[in-house]
């Protein structure tokens, strides 16, 4: 499974921890934040924290931080680069 990693929006650093299928949870400020879904190559889906259920509405920054994700390259560690 991929490693948790931060994305930046503007001035907003958000730490993002994978969860699988295209799961992820959001943290903003240290603070568990929002759990976003991907639904389609472009809409991402908030998630309701009782139900777990996607919430149907469209929302800009939980679309960012979608776009954000699929665009984050993990930076390659040290090690890895020695084992080649």
């Amino acid at each position: 499974m991929q490693e948790p990693f931060d994305i930046a929006i503007g001035r907003v650093n958000y730490s993002v921890f994978p969860e699988g299928n295209d799961s992820y949870t959001i943290f903003k400020d240290g603070r568990e934040y929002i759990q976003i879904q991907k639904d389609t190559s472009s809409i991402w889906l908030k998630m309701d924290y009782k139900t777990e259920l996607p919430i149907f509405e469209e929302d800009e920054e939980v679309n960012a931080i979608g776009q954000a994700i699929e665009k984050y390259v993990p930076e390659e560690d040290e090690e890895d680069e020695e084992a080649l």
